[in-house]
Parts: C-alpha cells; structure tokens; sequence
C-alpha cells in the first residue's frame, strides 16, 4: 500500500531528480554543433515524430519502473507524472541552450523550439530514469 502512495505523490525531491537528470544528459548534447544543425534541417514531421517518440518512451519507462505496470488506480498521477517530466527536461534544455546563447527565441522562433525538442529527447530519458532510482 505504501508503495502506491509513493508513486502518487510528487515533491520537491522529485523535481530536483528530474532537473538533475535531464540536465545530465543534456549538457553534452547542447554544446553539439550537430544537434543545433540538426534542428535546422529536420522537417516538422521529423520533430514531431521526436517528440511523440519521447513521450512514448517516458511512458513506457515511468509505466513500467516507476508504476510497476499498474496504474488502474493511478491513470492520472501517471500522466502527471509523464507530462511533468518532459516539461521540466524541456526547460532545463532551454534553460541552458539559452545560457550558452544558442536558443535564438526571438530571432528564430521555431529554431528554438525544434533545437529545444531535439535536445529535449535524451534529456527527458535522462529525467525519468533519475527520477524512478528510488520508486523501485
């Protein structure tokens, strides 16, 4: 029973494992030349396709280490959980892209945001795996 309350609740703690692994994954990846191309050349479909692929694979992750594959009672602590997640990696993502200036937001509105998704992919991987070390 304790187990399902754990997983229910998100805190400070859970915040800060998910700031801290999207921002390790993501700092290596931002300083890349190749990721900043690549958000330039990619269609809207290829962004998009990343974007689904991360909240598909955040899902899966936060379903089966951190839900331990039930969710019946807790569909919506679930999906809070999936959305925080990606949110919180896609700010830390711009948070440091624009700390190394290479988030041209006003410049280059769409840029930014599709080198933020782009960026935001390992980055959100990174997030959810920190953030399920101690649920198991």
């Amino acid at each position: 029973m304790n187990k399902i309350f754990h997983s229910l609740r998100f805190n400070l703690e859970d915040a800060s494992q998910i700031m801290i692994g999207a921002y390790a994954l993501a700092i290596p990846i931002s300083f890349s030349e190749e990721a900043w191309r690549l958000s330039q050349t990619l269609p809207f479909f290829n962004i998009l396709l990343l974007f689904i692929l991360s909240v598909a694979f955040l899902s899966l992750y936060a379903y089966q280490s951190i839900f331990q594959a039930d969710i019946k009672y807790k569909k919506s602590a679930f999906i809070f959980r999936v959305f925080i997640a990606y949110f919180i990696a896609f700010f830390v993502v711009g948070l440091i892209l624009f700390a190394i200036d290479k988030l041209p937001l006003f410049d280059e509105t769409i840029i930014a945001i599709k080198r933020v998704i782009v960026i935001s992919m390992p980055a959100s991987m990174g997030a959810i795996i920190v953030d399920g070390f101690d649920k198991e």
